[in-house]
């Protein structure tokens, strides 16, 4: 060191800074190197996504003093393509790249530098080699099978000097020019290199850091609220409480009922509730200006669980009582049918609120602008409702904000809901500065929608041959302190509580009630995951009950094309469930045997016990229940002869550029590369409407069909006329236009468009097939995914332990787009679901929230992946653009009850809640004397 310096090598470069007290090689590497590759999860050591490698290990930086750092030579993810001379990427990265590793991409750059360390040590590592070195590096997309393949290519490549080996991925059944082909995502370069810009890395002069001060009570009255002595502290630009919110005060994404600040005299709900916003110089002072803030609180009564919320004589919460929405299902005669059958089986069962842990953590970012407008950056699945509620709270016309949708490391349904937009723009509006606010994992746990905590009763009727006379549910559904999208996450757990059978009779009952807990939401399966937990296991049950084979029990009841749903929906296409059983079971037997279901012991492991579980699934697609689901799309010839579709819909790792550029490309006769696609930005692209409900495929997809169909219309209109010929005559073919035998480049075409004064803009506004509420006759949706599952578990009967060995997979999609994209959703959503069946369990007590460390919530690493087979069945329905229906949701709905099945097949103890307890299942096993010692 000289002097006070810290000095140390950077990606091939020296460096020498001056130390700054307390300050972490993250942080100096992000803000004063401006090397926003390194990306923050978690400030825990937990979640790998601030790796970088220092003199060839693998460290977490987020954590490691900088000091530390001086000598050393650092490589972080930007310097990585320059590692391997006469490469423009290093293998890794191209590796990630082709095997469609890079999913929402914030994990990337972390798992890079943990793999190029391995590299360095081990050029030729297995597969268990990869999930040692790999196993504190979180994927919350769950791409580790993919990353595994990607690293042991380029592995080889790096071994040999040869290129790296394309992956082996099924195209569609049904590809076309483009469609259902392998193309890799366009943002995976940008995120893979580093340069995908996430809103935390988004940076202005002058820009402010905010925090907020939260109730951390879960139920109480404002008594006193003093801010002045945070005011008085130097550094500090703002402090506001909600006596200074201009516009309206509260925000929600179905019911305002969500108060962007709690003031005094007012009710606090749930221990995340805001009571006041700081603005500050930098973020320590922010910090220090919230221990400044005096708040006395009248504490009162909490009301903890769903089913406490329902009775006469529990605490009020709102002011019209604590139902959000009681919620029916009504098909034949319940009664007549349990009377008809001849074996009735009733069961309850109960899921936990749990976290989407999407690995970036919530960020806003609000700038306002001479002209007096704002712009607000920030990561969101639903920009246009940004646009409005920001909007309302400032009291202005929404076309004075404006929301750039940034990059979105991972969302899942987490980042609908307002989070910090809402009080970067009151502080930005205030001070007249750039403001910057950035949650921590704590705030992140302890604020933001989780899934609805629910508890499920089931009642099914049978005949001895196993065909379903009756089926009854009631659920609780414990939607928090606030709406947010309660209301339709338990419709949905509703309408599909009965699961994806025939039944005649069927009778379903929820009440969606507020409670003292943090507010629920949506979240992957939007309700459908709890319900088909209950329905799958009693589905199981009644096999047993009946001695059917569980697969026969539900290829006899199961939906297919002409058959009434349980909310009188007649379906008339698309309709793939029977073969997605079929192949998974004909999969099942050649993997497990002809008798899958039956526990078996490995002879060198005798304390181990393995068997098979089945379990099918459905989930509609698109808004529905009378809903207006639209979307509306853009499609541009550029002069450079580029054609950029443009739709605010957002992409959260699923791949939605790819697809929306494959349908564009495939319309016009393009190849991809010839296609840009922009997203997200309310005064760039138009509405999209929300990323929700497994619809952007399906809604947008067919906007960016339409727009590129006219856009095509529009060039040969006004070609035809230029050149006197036949507009049938005139063709697409790969980044040109045919005329007269000729091949006119796209440029030209956009040239001549130009001199004509003709624009080169096409829009569409697609509205999809009408819906009904339900309740009423007709289509409740407009179409519906299916899918079928199986898992090989072993259970430990010495520990209660269990462990997901394989996976089988098949699901209905309509029509494939993007193979390359799909795989990463199947896979990564069955890892989700392995995470949900053993380990995940957001815990409140009392209101209070224990879960609130990433450390404490137990989300799956690498050490879950199984062997994961999947088939994909192309069942198309006539509205999806080219028949495709949309995959996000269905692929975790069946992993969880699958594995629960495969549990009781194991070791005879039947879950009725999730996540798996080991001691649960030890105990059973030590009653009865089987367990292993």
């Amino acid at each position: 060191m000289t002097g006070k310096m810290i000095e140390f090598v950077i990606n091939g470069k020296p460096a020498a800074l001056e130390p700054v007290e307390g300050e972490m090689l993250a942080d100096l590497l992000r803000n004063r190197l401006n090397l926003t590759g390194v990306k923050v999860g978690c400030n825990e050591d937990e979640c790998g996504a601030c790796t970088v490698v220092i003199d060839g290990e693998a460290v977490l930086s987020c954590n490691y003093p900088a000091l530390k750092a001086n000598g050393k030579t650092i490589t972080t993810v930007e310097g990585l393509a320059g590692a391997v001379s006469g490469r423009k990427l290093h293998p890794l990265q191209e590796a990630f790249i082709q095997y469609g590793a890079v999913q929402c991409g914030f994990c990337i750059p972390g798992q890079l530098m943990t793999a190029y360390a391995l590299l360095q040590h081990n050029p030729d590592p297995s597969e268990e080699d990869i999930r040692s070195a790999l196993k504190d590096t979180l994927c919350r997309c769950g791409g580790y099978t993919l990353i595994i393949g990607a690293i042991q290519a380029a592995a080889k490549s790096l071994r040999t000097g040869e290129p790296v080996e394309a992956p082996q991925v099924p195209l569609s059944t049904r590809a076309r020019n483009v469609i259902g082909r392998i193309v890799p995502r366009p943002d995976a370069l940008d995120k893979v290199t580093g340069r995908a810009i996430y809103t935390d890395d988004v940076k202005f002069e002058g820009m402010l850091e905010a925090r907020v001060k939260r109730a951390m009570l879960p139920s109480a009255i404002v008594k006193r609220l003093d801010v002045s002595r945070a005011r008085a502290l130097p550094g500090v630009a703002a402090v506001l409480t909600a006596e200074d919110i201009p516009g309206e005060h509260n925000h929600g994404a179905v019911i305002p009922d969500w108060p962007s600040l709690v003031g005094v005299r007012e009710r606090i709900r749930y221990v995340g509730d805001a009571v006041a916003i700081v603005a500050a110089e930098t973020r320590a002072i922010a910090s220090d200006a919230l221990e400044l803030i005096e708040v006395e609180y009248e504490p009162l009564p909490v009301v903890s669980s769903a089913v406490q919320a329902r009775r006469e004589d529990a605490p009020r919460i709102h002011p019209d009582g604590n139902l959000l929405k009681h919620i029916q299902v009504r098909k034949g005669d319940v009664e007549t049918g349990f009377a008809a059958a001849d074996v009735v089986l009733e069961e309850t069962f109960n899921t936990p609120q749990m976290d989407h842990v999407f690995l970036e953590p919530e960020c806003s970012v609000a700038r306002p602008l001479p002209d007096g407008s704002l712009e607000i950056y920030v990561g969101s699945q639903i920009p246009y409702a940004d646009q409005t509620e920001v909007a309302l709270a400032l009291g202005w016309p929404k076309e004075r904000v404006r929301v750039i949708g940034q990059t979105v490391g991972g969302a899942f349904g987490g980042k609908e809901d307002i989070a910090g937009q809402i009080h970067a723009a009151l502080l930005a509006n205030a001070t007249g500065r750039p403001v910057k606010l950035l949650y921590d994992r704590h705030e992140s746990l302890i604020s933001h929608p989780k899934r609805h905590a629910t508890q499920i009763r089931v009642r099914l009727g049978a005949k001895k041959d196993g065909r379903l006379t009756a089926v009854e549910t009631e659920l609780y559904g414990d939607t928090g302190a606030y709406a947010s999208l309660g209301e339709y996450v338990m419709t949905r757990a509703t309408t599909h509580s009965s699961g994806p059978y025939e039944a005649p009779n069927v009778r379903a009952d929820c009440y969606a009630m507020y409670t003292n807990n943090p507010p629920a939401g949506a979240f992957r399966g939007f309700g459908v995951t709890q319900s088909a937990f209950a329905i799958e296991s009693a589905m199981d049950m009644l096999a047993g009950k009946l001695n059917i084979d569980p697969v026969a029990l539900r290829r006899m009841n199961a939906l297919h094309a002409g058959s009434i749903t349980n909310t009188g929906q007649v379906l008339r296409d698309s309709v793939g469930l029977v073969e997605c059983i079929d192949k998974v079971s004909a999969e099942m037997k050649r993997q497990g045997g002809n008798d899958p279901f039956s526990a078996k012991t490995d002879p060198l492991r005798p304390y181990s016990r393995r068997a098979w579980g089945f379990a099918v699934a459905f989930k509609n697609t698109g808004l529905g229940g009378g809903a207006l689901d639209k979307s509306s799309a853009e499609a541009e010839l550029r002069q450079d002869g580029i054609i950029e579709v443009r739709t605010s819909a957002a992409e959260l790792g699923q791949g939605l550029p790819t697809v929306l550029g494959l349908i564009a490309a495939e319309e016009l006769d393009q190849p991809p590369e010839g296609i840009h696609v922009l997203l997200s930005d309310t005064r760039l692209t138009p509405d999209g409407g929300p990323t929700t409900a497994s619809r952007q495929t399906f809604v947008s997809g067919n906007a960016v069909r339409l727009a590129a169909k006219a856009l095509r219309e529009l060039i040969v209109s006004e070609l035809c006329e230029d050149y006197d010929v036949d507009p049938a005559t005139i063709r697409f073919s790969k980044g040109c236009v045919i005329v007269n035998g000729d091949c006119l480049t796209l440029q030209r075409a956009a040239e001549i468009l130009n001199q004509r004064r003709q624009s080169t803009v096409a829009s569409y506004e697609y509205i999809a097939p009408e819906t009904k509420p339900l309740g009423e006759p007709g289509d409740i949706h407009v179409a519906f995914i299916y899918a079928a599952q199986a898992a090989e578990v072993e259970v430990d009967t010495r520990t209660g332990e269990v462990q997901v060995l394989r996976v089988i997979t098949a699901n209905d999609v309509g029509t494939v787009i993007n193979p390359l994209g799909l795989k990463g959703q199947l896979e990564g959503g069955v890892i989700m679901g392995i995470g949900h069946a053993l380990t995940e369990n957001f815990i409140v007590n009392e209101g209070q929230v224990v879960t609130d460390r990433l450390a404490s919530y137990r989300m799956p690493s690498i050490h879950f992946t199984p062997e994961i087979t999947s088939f994909v069945v192309e069942d198309p329905t006539r509205e999806g653009p080219y028949g495709a229906k949309g995959v996000g949701e269905i692929v975790l709905i069946p992993t969880i009850p699958a594995i629960t099945n495969a549990v009781c097949n194991a070791v005879r103890v039947r879950a009725h809640s999730i996540p798996l307890d080991q001691e649960m299942i030890l105990k059973e096993l030590e009653k009865r004397g089987e367990a292993a010692v």
